[in-house]
């Protein structure tokens, strides 16, 4: 029997095989998110990158035909109440669309794009992870 692939297995296999208008920017968002905190881990869901707190999914993302890498902000894949609470955090840069209280998503154009938000986007899952 195989061993069981591993996540960064699992990514490093998924960019190799990618072909994507955006993949150096995809990656440079890999790094990003991985050096935000320590602890996060990484495999591919959504047949795309996702990033893991203590082994739940926090931040998700897809590529879309048109060019751009849309972040999804999550709390996993199980419901949790959040119901009258307002939004998971409070997003300091305006950047954040919300389509509900406890997910919001982040959408990135280009490699340039994603450079110029490095610091926020850091920022950003540092704020998402200590409060999902």
């Amino acid at each position: 029997m195989p061993a069981k692939v591993t996540g960064p297995e699992q990514v490093a296999k998924f960019f190799t095989d990618l072909d994507h208008p955006l993949k150096d920017a995809l990656q440079r968002i890999r790094e990003i998110i991985l050096s935000s905190d320590k602890t996060i881990t990484e495999h591919v869901k959504w047949k795309a990158p996702s990033f893991c707190h203590n082994g739940d999914d926090r931040v998700t993302c897809n590529m879309y035909r048109d060019g751009s890498i849309l972040l999804i902000f999550h709390r996993g894949a199980k419901v949790k109440d959040s119901k009258g609470k307002g939004h998971l955090i409070d997003d300091p840069t305006g950047l954040l669309e919300w389509p509900a209280d406890d997910r919001a998503t982040l959408k990135l154009t280009s490699l340039d794009d994603v450079n110029e938000k490095q610091s926020v986007l850091k920022k950003l899952v540092k704020l998402w992870i200590a409060a999902a």
